[in-house]
């Protein structure tokens, strides 16, 4: 693999290592292919010797392999037409315009003219959560969505450059690959669950009706090729979800990155993730929704699963690389607000022509009236 030098460089190192995870991805459904096989197989005749199962299955690799190809291609063009369908109905997002949203929609405007980047629909979810996310296979269907808390929590230029990172998740391609990589993972755990229902709740026979001493010392062979095919299962399916989660991981430096690239203020960058940092949970929302998102507080033990790297390695990229500053973690104007017992009193209005001076304190005298007649618009008559 080429050093990257370099954003753009990167950029492309990344598209290559993440083409192949893709066809990594692929591999792992030939053998979940082949562990249904090596079961099938046991279940059918139970009298055979390992290599046998192995080599029938590897047979029925070959024949199914043309199926397996066209199911998951399937599989692939039903997300391509129907996944943004299915996001809004996960997550309630809703298509928005310039006169519902002047603010939202005139800063991705300009980050789209500023650019020549084509406008992608704009889509607000109505939740108290501070995220955002992109979606889209095509230039058609490219949209980027945020929560109704993130636009009350955040400024506007916090709120660009939130854009500015969902836009440069669209020109990288980073939303086809993990649109793509949440279907095949899809597919892997769609039949990993299939197997172990058909195998396991229905119960494992062995030996096609034969009960012969012969045929139950031979049987161990087809226990032993189940556990095997089993362990593939399992295998396939952790090595789907680390791919999914390295895929994710790998472009959120670089999305960062390409926001301060548009942006030109990676403050702006620092103090949005500070403030989306642990608040970023949509309800109802499923992993592979969040794992589309700017920041996924969900993680797995010892980090080994989390889609997204941490905010405090994002924020020490961004003040190394790009010459930001960290304010450290920070209290929404909220939060701020109901750590205090009490409400301060606030301050009266100063006089002036739209509110009335405050009342002297009794104890203090009148100042005597000005001498003369008073004139003018808002005198007593």
């Amino acid at each position: 693999m080429m050093a990257a030098y370099g954003l753009y460089t990167h950029i492309a190192s990344n598209k290559l290592r993440s083409v192949l995870l893709l066809a990594g991805l692929f591999v792992l459904v030939y053998v979940m292919v082949f562990a249904g096989a090596l079961i099938a197989e046991a279940m059918i005749d139970g009298g055979r010797s390992i290599d046998y199962y192995f080599n029938a299955a590897i047979r029925d690799l070959i024949k199914a392999a043309p199926v397996a190809t066209i199911g998951a291609a399937l599989w692939i063009v039903i997300a391509y037409f129907f996944h943004q369908n299915i996001i809004d109905a996960v997550t309630g997002g809703r298509n928005v315009t310039r006169q519902e949203q002047p603010r939202l929609y005139n800063l991705l405007e300009n980050l789209c003219i500023s650019r020549g980047i084509p406008m992608p629909k704009l889509k607000v979810v109505d939740s108290p959560a501070l995220n955002a996310f992109a979606t889209g296979l095509n230039p058609r269907q490219y949209a980027v969505s945020v929560t109704s808390g993130l636009l009350a929590a955040l400024d506007d230029r916090e709120i660009e450059a939130v854009l500015a990172h969902e836009l440069t998740h669209i020109r990288n391609g980073d939303v086809q690959m993990m649109v793509v990589a949440v279907i095949i993972a899809g597919v892997i755990g769609f039949f990993g669950e299939l197997f172990f229902r058909l195998s396991f709740n229905g119960g494992v026979r062995i030996g096609g009706g034969r009960s012969s001493s012969s045929d139950d010392r031979k049987g161990g062979g087809a226990i032993i090729v189940i556990l095997m095919a089993v362990a593939l299962i399992a295998l396939a399916w952790l090595l789907s979800q680390v791919v999914r989660f390295a895929l994710s991981r790998s472009r959120e430096f670089l999305a960062d990155a390409g926001s301060v690239e548009l942006t030109k203020d990676p403050d702006a960058m620092i103090s949005a993730l500070r403030k989306i940092e642990n608040r970023g949970e949509l309800p109802g929302a499923t992993s592979a929704v969040m794992e589309l998102c700017i920041d996924n507080p969900r993680s797995g033990f010892a980090d080994l699963f989390a889609t997204h790297p941490s905010v405090e390695a994002r924020v020490e990229a961004l003040v190394r690389f790009a010459g930001g500053h960290d304010p450290g973690p920070l209290p929404l104007p909220a939060e701020t607000t109901n750590t205090q017992d009490q409400p301060e009193a606030q301050p009266p209005l100063p006089p002036g022509p739209w509110g009335k001076a405050p009342a002297p304190p009794a104890s203090t005298p009148q100042p005597p009236p000005l001498p003369g007649p008073l004139s003018g618009p808002w005198s007593p008559r």
